[in-house]
């Protein structure tokens, strides 16, 4: 059992997260079926890293709900108080039947799936959504709440006028949750998305408690403009969850990089494994896990209270976590920054936080 890891508060929201989030996408069958006894061990593995309180991320989209049923099942049969747990419910995506062998959205990534699921993002759909998933979650309700996939909406536009209207569409669902937040349903709001500059665009239209960033503050990709934006974030109180910041598990050795199958033979990838080798030498030079290394760069970067992190094995939930709470020596990210992996612009930025 792991003990005394250190919690930050999300922003003003007056949260309290450990630096580790526990996502749940291998709970919905993400790239490969589990039995739900491994799914089982997985959210003990949780309980038992962090006794004195978990925090999980799912979402409707994660199996087509098979995340979130998965994870009530869990916990009621390891009958987890409560007060235990703090569940975040990103909103947006509800079960439909599954017509076919494969689901309709994100196909070859969900595996062996009993149903498929649509994007319904309104102020009814929003309601529609929290209420499925705290259905599916058996007596756990969850108590962050958001959006999911805002950008993946706005993407579908056919027009500008189609844009527009999907934009409502998404301030009508910010509504909804506002309406449950302020009956005490629900302790804050944010959002998930993977394009940033969507974050940014509702973020002056709505006062967001909390935003997930994902596929996009990571060692391998870090934009100066968004960590200009969580600059601001960071001094207008808005906590910062960063998460897929392995980008799929490709930085940790995987084959998927955003949630698309690479190959090492195909010319289309061949830079994103020169990067990945490149990396990987310097790590191994320096006796730095690059697990540890990704965690600790996203870990540190402006206004970020903890990482959402996708484990398929309570080993690797433990030693995840233990990279969450290890700083890693200067000497290494001065390495990084003189090969060119770490960007120029945060030469002056102190990655381990200390003043």
């Amino acid at each position: 059992m792991l003990e005394a890891f250190s919690n930050m508060e999300l922003g003003q929201s007056g949260i309290s997260v450990s630096s580790m989030i526990i996502g749940t996408s291998a709970l919905g069958n993400l790239y490969e079926a589990k039995p739900y006894g491994q799914k089982l061990e997985l959210v003990l593995g949780a309980m038992e890293c962090f006794p004195s309180g978990v925090v999980f991320d799912t979402a409707g989209k994660y199996g087509a709900g098979m995340a979130l049923e998965a994870l009530g099942q869990a916990l009621n049969d390891l009958q987890v108080p409560n007060d235990k747990v703090l569940i975040s419910n990103k909103l947006g995506w509800k079960r439909t039947p599954l017509l076919g062998t494969e689901p309709t959205f994100e196909r070859n990534v969900w595996k062996e799936l009993d149903y498929d699921a649509v994007q319904d993002i309104s102020y009814r759909g929003i309601l529609n959504c929290f209420e499925e998933g705290n259905s599916l979650l058996r007596g756990y309700e969850s108590q962050l709440v958001s959006i999911h996939d805002p950008d993946e909406y706005l993407d579908q536009a056919a027009s500008p006028k189609d844009y527009e209207k999907r934009f409502a569409d998404i301030l009508e669902g910010y509504a909804a949750l506002d309406e449950l937040k302020q009956a005490g349903k629900v302790k804050a709001i944010g959002v998930g998305s993977k394009n940033w500059k969507v974050i940014q665009e509702i973020y002056q239209h709505y006062p967001l408690d909390w935003v997930m960033i994902a596929n996009s503050m990571t060692i391998y990709q870090h934009p100066k403009e968004l960590f200009d934006f969580m600059r601001l974030l960071e001094k207008n109180g808005v906590g910062i969850i960063n998460s897929a910041v392995f980008h799929s598990g490709f930085l940790v050795g995987g084959d998927h990089f955003d949630y698309q199958k690479m190959s090492p033979t195909d010319p289309a990838f061949s830079q994103l494994y020169k990067w990945r080798n490149k990396f990987f030498t310097l790590c191994e030079a320096q006796a730095v896990i690059p697990a540890h290394a990704c965690i600790q760069f996203a870990l540190q970067l402006p206004g970020v209270s903890s990482l959402a992190l996708n484990s398929t094995s309570t080993h690797r939930i433990q030693a995840n976590a233990s990279y969450c709470e290890t700083l890693i020596p200067d000497s290494f990210w001065d390495l990084l920054k003189e090969q060119g992996i770490i960007a120029d612009y945060l030469s002056e930025f102190n990655l381990n936080k200390i003043e």
